[in-house]
């Protein structure tokens, strides 16, 4: 099969970068299960999944969500729209709370009706009066004219035997700035379903997605989600399971269906048989990355987040379209380093600036100076080399953040480290280890030295050293892998 990389082709070989814009079919068809999946897919009553943007929280709803169908499980699925006017406005702590139990009950008493097929009013008003969303629409349930559709007659039927129920609740950071109105609704709104869960026990279940900035602030703004702390899930992939994901991505556009077992257990040269097809085996470039496995060069560009990686194959598959290749060449790669780059930047900016709202100046500020330059350095930081460049950036201006309060040369580098801006860094043996916050994190510390340097993404170079793309690839090395990755 010979490739043009049109525009449905690059999709459907790469996939979509939004899990909600994608096909479901598709969806599903390539949809690797990473550690996390087991994770947030159990019977216990609350997870809240937490990760950057792009990391694949949406990905995972939506396949737990239709594999819960498939089984006849009752399954609501909720959305900002949903609850956007529940506990707005100026309100205590326990009002908001109280309040945002009895806007639950009635936001899944009315998606629930929708799957069962039942009247909506009656949904709701049985709900109110039992205070219980479960026996509520079981109450409804036996009240209502039995569904004309099959598949409703079934969800009933299953969910009177079960008497269980899942309740899903995505982008919620839609609209969120980091205000302290924000932080407050969304920590009633985590107190709430902690009530609601514990009061219809084994019977109602709660999976939430936050994005990662928006529960640092909630987990360091109040003390009581202290409680809610057992039940996080961070959303995180290893190399091996990215590295999978890609193949599996491919496998599938050609007709073929490899088993999740089987691409866990795979080695890394079997998994790059796959790619040979669609790009090149090995980059063809300079520096450190010349004749590496085209693999390698791929997940050190990318911040651990699928997103990332549909963006930079699709970027690399329409430059190839235009250069009327049937293969995705080094060539190609090269040439949208510069696009990928400025895109994870804004990426950053779009994703933090509602907790620092000069997050743009700071990253920006992080480019190598002159004098870095001459000495060959920058990118690359002792600790000691780190704070003094933060203070000398501090010193054109304070960065405030969105709470008002003034950052500190830590607290700065703490927030770098958090937002994957930078790596820990530790040379080895068999290459460069790079440690990401998800690996090493913590909340209320404010930055710890665990014996590493501290690196700049690779994925942010060619934005903040566009005049000298030759330096860059003199300095980028690749990361270590795992044992396995080695055999």
């Amino acid at each position: 099969m010979t490739l043009g990389f049109g525009e449905e082709e690059i999709q459907k070989l790469f996939g979509h970068e939004a899990a909600e814009d994608e096909a479901p079919q598709r969806l599903r068809e390539y949809y690797f299960k990473s550690a996390t999946y087991d994770q947030v897919a159990t019977t216990l009553p609350l997870r809240i999944l937490v990760g950057h943007k792009g990391i694949g929280k949406s990905a995972l709803f939506r396949v737990a969500v239709a594999e819960n169908r498939e089984k006849a499980k009752l399954t609501v699925e909720i959305k900002p729209d949903d609850v956007t006017d529940i506990a707005k406005g100026a309100i205590d702590f326990l009002s908001a709370i109280r309040v945002w139990k009895t806007g639950l009950r009635e936001v899944v008493a009315k998606r629930a009706a929708q799957e069962l097929g039942i009247p909506t009013s009656r949904a709701v008003t049985e709900v109110k009066a039992a205070e219980s969303i479960v026996s509520g629409l079981q109450a409804a349930i036996r009240m209502s004219p039995e569904p004309s559709a099959s598949s409703q007659r079934e969800f009933s039927a299953e969910f009177l035997k079960s008497s269980q129920l899942s309740v899903f609740i995505d982008d919620l950071d839609r609209g969120w700035e980091g205000k302290k109105a924000d932080v407050h609704r969304i920590s009633a709104l985590l107190n709430a379903v902690r009530d609601l869960v514990n009061e219809e026990r084994d019977k109602l279940r709660f999976r939430i997605s936050l994005r990662s900035d928006v529960y640092f602030l909630v987990r360091t703004s109040d003390e009581s989600t202290d409680k809610i702390e057992g039940s996080v899930i961070w959303q995180s992939w290893t190399n091996h399971e990215i590295f999978a994901l890609l193949v599996k991505r491919i496998e599938t556009f050609f007709g073929r269906n490899p088993d999740y077992d089987k691409l866990r257990q795979s080695s890394q040269r079997e998994l790059a048989l796959s790619l040979h097809h669609v790009m090149d085996e090995i980059f063809r470039g300079k520096g450190h990355w010349r004749n590496a496995p085209i693999h390698r060069v791929l997940m050190s560009l990318i911040r651990k987040r699928p997103r990332d990686l549909v963006k930079l194959c699709t970027l690399a598959a329409r430059k190839a379209h235009a250069n009327n290749h049937s293969r995705i060449y080094t060539g190609d790669f090269e040439e949208i380093f510069e696009e990928y780059s400025q895109g994870r930047i804004q990426d950053t900016v779009n994703e933090f600036r509602s907790e620092l709202p000069d997050v743009k100046r700071l990253v920006l500020n992080m480019r190598p100076t002159v004098k870095e330059k001459t000495a060959r350095a920058g990118f690359v930081y002792t600790t000691a080399d780190l704070y003094k460049k933060l203070e000398n950036i501090q010193e054109q201006g304070k960065f405030t953040f969105k709470s008002g309060r003034v950052a500190t040369t830590k607290e700065l580098a703490n927030f770098l480290y958090r937002i994957n801006f930078l790596t820990g860094r530790r040379e080895t043996a068999t290459g460069i280890v790079r440690k990401y916050f998800e690996e090493q994190r913590y909340l209320q510390d404010e930055f710890v030295d665990f014996g590493f340097d501290w690196e700049i993404h690779p994925a942010y170079r060619w934005a903040l050293q566009p005049e000298d793309y030759d330096s860059i690839f003199d300095r980028l090395e690749l990361s270590s892998f795992d044992q396995e990755w080695l055999q």
